[in-house]
Formats: C-alpha cells, structure tokens, sequence
C-alpha cells in the first residue's frame, strides 16, 4: 500500500483557493458547497444559463454528481464534462446509484467516460457496476463492504486511465498501478445526505491543490475520514453531526496530531 501526507495537500487548497464548479443533485448542493468552502475553495453549482459552457473552462476543478438528473437535463451533464476535459480542467465523476437497475440512466453515466474523468469516486456497489460487474446496489446505497471493490477499483483504473476510490468503512483508491488505503471516519458519514457526495467535491479541489489525482483523491478522503472521527467524538446525532464535520473541516489545518 502506498501512503501519503495528506496535512500538507490539504493546507494547499485553503492557499490556492481554487473556483470549483460542480452540477450535483439539490439535496447534496447545500452540505458540498459548505464543504468547499470549509476547505478554502470556492464553490459554484448549478446548471444556470451558460455556466456549463463557460465555468467548466474556467474553473480549477470540476466535479459531477450524476444524480444531478434530478434537475439539470442529460446535455448540461454531458457538455460539463466534454467542455472540462477539452480545456484541461480535471474534474470527478460520482456515479451515485450506478447498479441500482435503472438501466436507460446506467448506460448514461457510462456515457460520461468518453470524456475521461480525472477520478471517479462512489460506493462499493457503484463502483463495481460501473466497472462492468454485478449490480448490486439498493437505490443509492452500497449492499457489500469496501473491501469486496479493492480488485475491480484497481482493474478499472488500469483500464481506463484513471484514480478510482471507493468509500466505506475504509476507502481503497488507485491508479492501476498502486493502491491506497485510507481508514477512519464515522459510520454516521452514511446517515447523513449528500455526505459521500460533497466527497466528490472536496476531491476535485484537492487534484487541483496538490497537481497530482491519485495524491490529490488522499488527501481528500484523508481529511474527511479525520474530521469526520472528530466531528464524531463530540456528537451524538446526525444533524449535530452534519454540522460538525463542516466544522472540523474547517479547522484541519490547525490540527497537530
């Protein structure tokens, strides 16, 4: 397994402050945009007018939650993405609910790898769809653990050229050619909406910050894993929980340990 200092990657985002725009669902904007902004970046969301031909080209970073279907057509998914891979701009695609037997939207998201994510970032389930295995997901929730994606996260990055990272009770996230374990967390990181999807957001910021997607994808699931065990050990419900991982994000680059 490789490793990483995330500390050091994560202080650069908050130095660089890097735009990033984002098409996501409206139930997870509100928690990623704060999450961004937690870590000094500066969010834009939403399919207005003709942000998804401009921002995409302008911005640092970019990411696409698919479930942002809900309210932005199939076009402005796809014009994000081809627009911010011809202009260079890395971004990350979060496949939610991938395998969940919505067949018309799976080959959808699928379409999305034409324009070559920088990361993809998801669930076991997801994930392990995506990549061409068995779907087993239950609606935007995974049904078997981390560990059960490491061999199709890393065969999958191989084969398409990209980092892949699966959440969950420890996160697995490669390149292809290596791989990296992250542990830590809070398992109230599932009971709480658009968690794993202002994930994808931070993701995007960090690739930016640090230069590099496999390091860049570290930090960022190192730094959620971290605030969220300590948003956890002073919490005791979800709501107070949300709150405080927003909080402790907020306050990483004062941590020492």
């Amino acid at each position: 397994m490789t490793t990483y200092d995330w500390k050091q990657g994560y202080a650069r985002i908050a130095e660089r402050g890097p735009f990033v725009y984002g098409l996501t669902n409206y139930i997870a904007a509100n928690l990623s945009a704060n999450v961004l902004l937690a870590a000094g970046a500066g969010p834009a969301i939403g399919a207005a007018s003709d942000w998804t031909t401009t921002f995409p080209a302008g911005a640092n970073a970019v990411w696409i939650n698919t479930a942002a279907l809900m309210s932005s057509d199939e076009d402005s998914l796809r014009t994000v993405a081809r627009t911010a891979h011809q202009a260079g701009t890395p971004w990350v695609l979060d496949p939610v609910a991938v395998g969940a037997g919505a067949a018309k939207y799976d080959d959808f998201v699928r379409s999305l790898l034409e324009f070559r994510p920088t990361a993809i970032r998801g669930n076991a389930s997801e994930l392990i769809a995506l990549a061409g295995g068995a779907a087993t997901g239950k609606g935007v929730e995974t049904t078997v653990d981390s560990s059960a994606a490491i061999t199709a996260v890393g065969e999958f990055a191989a084969r398409i050229g990209t980092v892949v990272a699966v959440s969950g009770p420890v996160d697995y996230l490669s390149d292809g050619s290596r791989i990296v374990e992250v542990p830590g967390g809070d398992v109230r990181l599932t009971r709480v909406t658009g968690a794993g999807c202002a994930l994808g957001a931070l993701t995007a910021a960090a690739i930016f910050a640090t230069g590099d997607a496999l390091q860049g994808a570290v930090v960022a699931h190192s730094a959620y894993a971290l605030a969220a065990e300590r948003a956890g050990a002073r919490t005791k419900g979800t709501g107070s929980f949300a709150v405080a991982l927003v909080d402790e994000l907020s306050l990483l680059n004062e941590v020492t340990e």
